[in-house]
């Protein structure tokens, strides 16, 4: 990609995520979340490849009936309130449209059928990106109208989220798509709390994004793309795929690790209110995660592969981007003693 593009494009991006995170405007919000449309579909297509094309199509198909749709919703409160403001949303059927939009933008049960094919289609890097970034300006928006908004949907959503994001990363053999679905189970759980205790939802979005990045660089390091290519990237840096394992297994939730402190606070909340049976719910589904996550990490550090591969030791390798992953790493699996300093400060 042209350095003078990829400026233009992650320029950009940040300043639509900091249009759509510092706006109470609908009309600047809307502004905020089309440029970041906009910014990010060159970034899918980059390569040029068939794939990546009908990527950036899916994407931008998706993300623009999501953004007619906030549009509408504001249009309608506006029409029934006379205010813009994001925080005045009390037209019921601006609420549902609004709930529509942000599940079609994060990629929420029953919307999520895009993102998997949007994540395969891309680069490791714009997958990050996808993932993590990308996400924040509509969870911005789902924070700020959480109140508005209807406790049931959310959560009966979430659960969905959880549930299906867990069961359908069982059978897949391509990485990015297991992120994919991880992603989505683990907006799940944001979206679950984000009625209760908003600022749990910031610190669980936090973590997950340190998480999902020490795991994709370290994937575009390795090169592994399919859980093929896994079972022999142990070849190439043992020491990586060792810690890749911890970084697994901490996403997946496990103590000590860093990714078991968001599921425990949001399990200790929502008992606190009362809902005993969806904290239950959530936890016995966290299961179907924790199988793929140590399935992935049985690929890359355990297995063998069935034959003689042509990959050699690599004696050099390019360590531009070690020191990032060893931060990243060590942030994603030894921050849980800690952890009350960390709720503190959310």
């Amino acid at each position: 990609m042209n350095p003078h593009a990829k400026l233009i494009s992650s320029s950009s991006l940040a300043l639509g995520t900091t249009i759509v995170i510092t706006s109470n405007h609908w009309a600047m919000t809307w502004a905020g979340l089309e440029i970041n449309t906009l910014a990010i579909i060159p970034m899918i297509s980059k390569s040029h490849h068939p794939r990546a094309i009908e990527a950036s199509i899916k994407y931008f198909l998706v993300q623009a009936i999501a953004s007619a749709t906030i549009l509408l919703s504001s249009t309608i409160n506006a029409w029934s309130t006379g205010q813009w403001d994001i925080t005045q949303l009390t037209n019921h059927t601006s609420c549902l449209l609004l709930t529509t939009a942000i599940a079609m933008k994060l990629g929420l049960v029953p919307f999520h059928f895009w993102f998997p094919e949007v994540l395969q289609g891309s680069s490791l890097t714009t997958a990050l990106l996808l993932s993590t970034l990308i996400k924040l300006p509509p969870l911005t928006i789902l924070l700020i109208t959480s109140n508005s908004l209807n406790p049931a949907l959310l959560t009966t959503l979430a659960l969905i989220s959880t549930a299906l994001g867990g069961w359908m990363g069982l059978n897949q053999t391509q990485t990015r798509k297991i992120m994919a679905f991880s992603s989505i189970s683990h907006l799940g759980w944001m979206t679950l709390i984000i009625i209760y205790m908003p600022k749990l939802t910031m610190l669980t979005f936090c973590l997950y994004t340190l998480l999902t990045s020490s795991i994709f660089l370290t994937l575009n390091t390795s090169g592994a793309t399919k859980l093929s290519t896994m079972m022999t990237s142990w070849m190439k840096n043992p020491p990586l795929n060792a810690t890749l394992m911890l970084t697994l297994l901490s996403l997946a939730g496990l103590p000590p690790l860093t990714g078991f402190l968001p599921k425990w606070l949001i399990i200790q909340e929502l008992t606190k209110q009362e809902m005993t049976l969806t904290a239950l719910i959530a936890a016995l589904l966290s299961l179907l995660n924790l199988f793929f996550y140590l399935r992935l990490t049985y690929y890359s550090t355990i297995t063998l592969p069935p034959n003689t591969t042509n990959y050699m030791k690599h004696w050099y390798l390019d360590k531009t981007s070690f020191p990032s992953i060893a931060l990243l790493t060590s942030l994603s699996t030894l921050l849980l003693p800690i952890s009350p300093t960390i709720s503190a400060m959310f």
